[in-house]
């Protein structure tokens, strides 16, 4: 039997993975979906560096910059009276540099009132990862592939098939652990090795591309919701075609105006 929460914070999804209850969190950008997304009753709210490349048409997720990333967050958060909301810290806000780290997080949670912070990478965010924390800020961890060092790996495929990448990912996952990031976000990675690592981890895991044995799952909202067309990952779920339902929106909208027929008589004063 799910327990109903009136807030979801970091401590309900510890309490969520302990009794075994699965988490659910999609990512979102705007007021308006956001708003939407926390009325359907989602867990958590990812405001994900992809909004990039959904909301500004980027290759990668490496052009986006904190200011807009504090937008988005910002925007978000005025939606939402019920799930956790997560920000990105886009690249180069955080990386090699502890103290811009910090910066760039108090930023993020002065000007947006986001709850939480996540960052990609393992041992090498360790500083940055204890040094928010100390500040009294929640961090999500995030391994496997990480987009944003899309260029050092050359390739969006699974990561950590091999056996000397995958003990290191188990190996950051506790490192991670240790600095005391309150989740972990896993993807596009064996389901075998999430699973391992979910089960070597005391703190929740949240899937993407990476099975059913973690403790919750996360998908791009545009993806799933199907506005995203041209992208079709084994991992992805489509739960509408709003690409078709909105061009065919759209088109009546066109054809209705061309032909005179809006607006109509009720459709004036």
């Amino acid at each position: 039997m799910e327990k109903p929460y009136r807030k979801i914070t970091t401590r309900v999804l510890q309490e969520m993975k302990e009794n075994g209850e699965k988490i659910a969190m999609i990512t979102a950008y705007d007021y308006t979906l956001g708003h939407i997304v926390d009325g359907a009753g989602i867990d958590v709210i990812l405001v994900g560096d992809s909004a990039s490349n959904v909301m500004a048409g980027h290759e990668t997720t490496l052009p986006i910059t904190l200011d807009q990333m504090i937008y988005h967050a910002s925007s978000v958060i005025r939606g939402i009276s019920h799930a956790l909301v997560i920000v990105d810290l886009p690249f180069g806000s955080y990386q090699g540099n502890s103290k811009t780290a910090l910066d760039s997080t108090i930023r993020i949670m002065k000007e947006s009132g986001a709850h939480a912070v996540k960052l990609e990478g393992g041992s090498e965010v360790k500083e940055s990862v204890e040094r928010i924390i100390s500040a009294g800020v929640p961090v999500m961890g995030h391994l496997g592939l990480t987009p944003q060092s899309i260029y050092k790996f050359g390739t969006y495929n699974v990561r950590a098939r091999e056996e000397a990448e995958a003990e290191k990912l188990l190996s950051d996952a506790m490192v991670l652990q240790e600095a005391g990031v309150f989740g972990l976000v896993l993807e596009k990675i064996p389901a075998t090795l999430a699973e391992q690592v979910t089960k070597s981890l005391s703190i929740p895991t949240i899937g993407i591309g990476a099975g059913p044995h973690v403790d919750g799952q996360v998908l791009v909202l545009h993806d799933m919701l199907g506005l995203n067309n041209e992208f079709h990952p084994r991992f992805l779920r489509r739960y509408a075609n709003l690409f078709d339902v909105i061009t065919g929106a759209v088109g009546q909208y066109v054809a209705d105006i061309k032909s005179k027929d809006f607006p109509n008589e009720k459709e004036q004063y």
